[in-house]
C-alpha cells in the first residue's frame, strides 16, 4: 500500500503530498520568488510606467494564481482527474511565458536606467534584484511546466 502523503508520477497530490511530489513542491518557490519581483517593483520608481507595469501584473496575477492553485492542490478539488493535470500543464506554460516576457521587459528597462542614473542609485539596485528574481521565478515555472506535462501524459 503506497504512503497518502506521496504519489506516483499518474497521480495528482492532495494535502501535504504537494510538499513531498515533483513539480508541486516547486509551488513554495514560485511564490517566494514571484513575491520578491512583485515587492521589489513595487518600490522602484516607475519610469517607464508601461513595461513596470506588465511586470507588476504578471508578478500579482501568477503570485495569486499560484497561491489559489496550490490551495486547490491542497484540498484536494482535482479529485485525481487527468483534466486537471492538463490544466496544471496548460497555466504553467502561461505562466512561464508570461515570467519570460516581463523578465526580458524588465531586465531592458534596468540597462536604460543604468544608463541615465548613477551606478550607486537605489532604484538601480532594486531593479537589478528584481530582473534577477524575475528570471528565476520563470526558471521555476518553466521547470515546473514540463514536470506538469509528463504528469499528464502518464494519465
Amino acid at each position: 500500500m503506497m504512503d497518502p502523503n506521496t504519489a506516483t508520477m499518474g497521480n495528482l497530490p492532495r494535502g501535504m503530498g504537494i510538499c513531498t511530489t515533483i513539480p508541486d513542491i516547486l509551488y513554495l518557490p514560485e511564490l517566494v520568488f514571484g513575491g520578491l519581483v512583485w515587492i521589489l517593483v513595487a518600490c522602484t520608481l516607475v519610469v517607464p510606467a508601461n513595461p513596470q507595469a506588465w511586470v507588476m501584473f504578471v508578478s500579482l496575477f501568477c503570485f495569486c494564481m499560484t497561491f489559489i492553485w496550490m490551495v486547490m492542490f491542497f484540498c484536494g478539488t482535482h479529485n485525481n482527474r487527468g483534466s486537471w493535470a492538463a490544466a496544471d500543464f496548460a497555466y504553467h506554460g502561461i505562466a512561464a511565458f508570461f515570467y519570460l516576457s516581463a523578465s526580458v521587459a524588465l531586465a531592458k528597462v534596468t540597462l536604460e536606467i543604468k544608463e541615465t542614473i548613477p551606478l550607486n542609485a537605489q532604484n538601480y539596485k532594486l531593479d537589478i534584484s528584481a530582473v534577477v528574481f524575475s528570471y528565476v521565478a520563470t526558471l521555476l515555472y518553466f521547470i515546473h511546466t514540463i514536470f506538469s506535462a509528463i504528469r499528464w501524459k502518464s494519465f
